[in-house]
């Protein structure tokens, strides 16, 4: 029976090159690509919580921007049955994008950062807008979002 709630709010950070930024990531022995972001804090408002989750990944001061989408169907959690998963979606602007190291390739991390199975690593690159599909991104809610901003291009 599913008793609690998992709120998860994620960034979208576009570049003057009409780029989207993702978040490769090694987490608990698998590989995921999806938008930067992450859990709301107990506390916290969404805003807030994007901007702490962006400092803390990308070492970026970002600024939330609109609304974009929030979850309007059921999602349990992957790695909890127990939780439905809500996610949240801003337009996300920085001053300071050139600062950000990114990658060219998917998962392109260190063998130091995949070395531990239970570890977790992250490592950013930036798809194309034109290029961006469901398929660039793993998570449920996420290719409903890159399907989303496709459409919204064009």
């Amino acid at each position: 029976m599913m008793n609690s709630f998992n709120i998860r709010v994620y960034g979208i950070l576009k570049d003057e090159r009409d780029r989207i930024l993702v978040s490769d990531e090694f987490i608990r022995g698998d590989y995921i690509t999806k938008f930067p972001g992450g859990g709301l804090e107990l506390g916290e408002g969404t805003r807030d919580c994007l901007q702490r989750e962006f400092l803390e990944e990308t070492g970026l001061k970002v600024n939330v921007g609109a609304h974009f989408y929030t979850t309007d169907f059921f999602q349990q959690s992957a790695f909890n049955k127990e939780h439905q998963i809500i996610s949240i979606y801003y337009f996300v602007h920085c001053d300071e994008i050139e600062k950000l190291q990114t990658h060219t390739k998917p998962f392109d991390f260190s063998p130091e950062q995949t070395a531990d199975p239970n570890s977790e690593s992250e490592v950013f690159r930036w798809i194309d807008l034109k290029d961006l599909s469901e398929e660039s991104v793993m998570l449920p809610i996420d290719k409903i979002v890159a399907k989303m901003l496709k459409e919204n291009k064009s």
